[in-house]
């Protein structure tokens, strides 16, 4: 009996703190913008602290062998937090701080991915991984503890996916998915980013809202935005594979991006011979040009979810303005979101809001 009190208290030690300094990771992340960062990296600075803490107990207790995956799980991510909080500190010294800030963004996500299995272990982990407005929802917290651990299809799958790898691809299938149709999302991520990261931009508001999501990682350093048809002829084989794999809703096939990757959904996604049904650019870049070069009947009723940040150092505000108005004057169906807070980061609540979007029954006509 003592020695489960003492592995409950080495867990309580660590896991609790260790959440927390996950939320303050992401919130410096998404807040991230260069002139703030100080008083960012001063904010999260008491839950670096505490994991520390939590972590030093946490590796002091002589762990049972059954348990060893949940103990590496735990103690990966607890390192790869620390890692991230160490590169916060250190952009606030470089030449460059945006870079390194990115940096500990890389670094964070890691930690989130690490944890992710203990999911299916802890419900407040699991929680976690849900949007804040679904974590008291009783029938979604019972459908995903009800899964069976050897379910296959379902969970976070990746194909040459590796952080190390080019052109492959990771995706997302809800564990509590029972072939019901579902809506689909492309999410790409920005320029010298990854798909293996990108995804978490998205699970959140899938395993909350019953979608399917793949990140593709870009063949190249980023998208292939001078030779568009690379990587849009792989972007239109993606959507048949979830297509062959899942019952996906034809109506509800969205590419969205962020950076390079929402100036590709544009490059992508106004082309004829396509099977997306939405488009959600973020903080891209944008030229009259796109919407001159599409044909009138692509861009008439298009629905297009547009975020941009106010605070963009990148591609300016102005850039998303004159995307708006150049993409409702030729016909397409806007949803212009500008954030007040958001510098040149993924605003992660948006993936919510954008599945709410598509979701909505006059997204089907």
């Amino acid at each position: 009996m003592a020695e489960n009190d003492d592995l409950l208290d080495a867990t309580t030690a660590l896991v609790p703190p260790l959440l927390g300094a996950l939320d303050a990771l992401r919130a410096a992340g998404r807040y991230m913008n260069p002139p703030s960062l100080p008083e960012l990296v001063a904010a999260i600075r008491p839950q670096q602290s505490s994991l520390a803490q939590g972590l030093d107990i946490f590796q002091s207790i002589d762990w049972p062998e059954h348990l060893q995956s949940f103990v590496d799980a735990v103690t990966r991510s607890a390192v790869q937090g620390l890692r991230a909080f160490e590169s916060f500190e250190q952009a606030l010294a470089a030449p460059q701080p945006a870079f390194v800030a990115y940096r500990a963004m890389g670094l964070t996500t890691k930690a989130i991915e690490a944890l992710y299995p203990v999911a299916a272990m802890l419900p407040p982990v699991s929680r976690f991984y849900l949007e804040p407005e679904q974590r008291d929802n009783g029938d979604l917290i019972q459908r995903l503890a009800a899964v069976a651990a050897d379910k296959e299809g379902v969970g976070l799958m990746h194909a040459n996916n590796a952080s190390d790898e080019r052109g492959g691809f990771s995706v997302y299938v809800p564990e509590y998915y029972a072939g019901e149709t579902v809506p689909l999302v492309l999410a790409l991520h920005g320029g010298s980013g990854h798909g293996r990261q990108f995804i978490w931009s998205w699970l959140r508001a899938a395993r909350s809202h019953n979608c399917i999501v793949i990140a593709p990682t870009s063949a190249e350093n980023t998208w292939s935005l001078m030779d568009p048809a690379t990587d849009a002829q792989r972007l239109n084989r993606l959507v048949a594979y979830a297509q062959e794999h899942w019952n996906i809703d034809p109506h509800r096939v969205l590419l969205g991006g962020m950076s390079d990757g929402g100036t590709f959904s544009y490059v992508a996604g106004l082309q004829d011979d396509t099977a997306f049904t939405h488009l959600a650019p973020c903080s891209a870049s944008f030229h009259p040009m796109l919407v001159s070069a599409a044909s009138a009947e692509r861009l008439m009723g298009l629905p297009i979810y547009l975020i941009h940040g106010a605070l963009d150092w990148m591609f300016p505000v102005d850039v998303a303005r004159t995307a708006q108005q150049a993409l409702q004057t030729a016909g397409a169906q806007v949803v212009y979101a500008e954030v007040e807070d958001l510098s040149h980061t993924y605003p992660e609540e948006y993936s919510a809001k954008v599945l709410n979007w598509l979701m909505e029954p006059a997204a089907a006509s």
